[in-house]
């Protein structure tokens, strides 16, 4: 997430890192201008999820495919409002693609709607594109939750 907050950094913008207390891995990175910091993990994610625009997920271990699922799984049951989710590095996630297709889906697991909730890249540019025509089509902002709402 450091790549995100140094974005937001650099451009003068705010940028907020939600920070889980581990006995390992994780610190606050130098381009918070605010940090958060969580004790549980389901606390963590839904604050990622309740003002969050799109999901860009690179490589990661078990917490990034945790958070991953979460997100699928709350836009599939229409918990939360359909947003982008962008896997970025196509040889990385290409195995796991498969196997939800050539397993979860031949057992009727999940479906091709769902699979095509993803959005599979090594472009920068196609993520940029992904994320702003994603924009254009936000329907109206709901003023008693601050949450963006997108057209079913």
């Amino acid at each position: 997430m450091e790549g995100a907050n140094r974005g937001a950094f650099e451009a003068g913008g705010l940028s907020i890192g939600c920070n889980i207390e581990l006995p390992f891995e994780q610190r606050p990175n130098p381009y918070q201008t605010r940090g958060l910091k969580f004790k549980y993990f389901f606390v963590r994610k839904m604050m990622f999820v309740k003002y969050s625009l799109g999901f860009i997920i690179f490589p990661g271990g078990f917490g990034t495919l945790d958070e991953l699922f979460e997100a699928l799984t709350l836009i599939q049951t229409q918990k939360i409002s359909n947003f982008p989710v962008v896997l970025f590095g196509t040889a990385y996630w290409q195995g796991l693609l498969d196997w939800i297709r050539d397993y979860a889906m031949k057992q009727g697991k999940v479906s091709e709607q769902d699979l095509q909730l993803l959005h599979v890249t090594d472009s920068p540019a196609e993520v940029v594109e992904i994320i702003i025509k994603s924009q254009s089509s936000l329907h109206h902002l709901d003023k008693n939750s601050d949450a963006y709402r997108f057209p079913s």
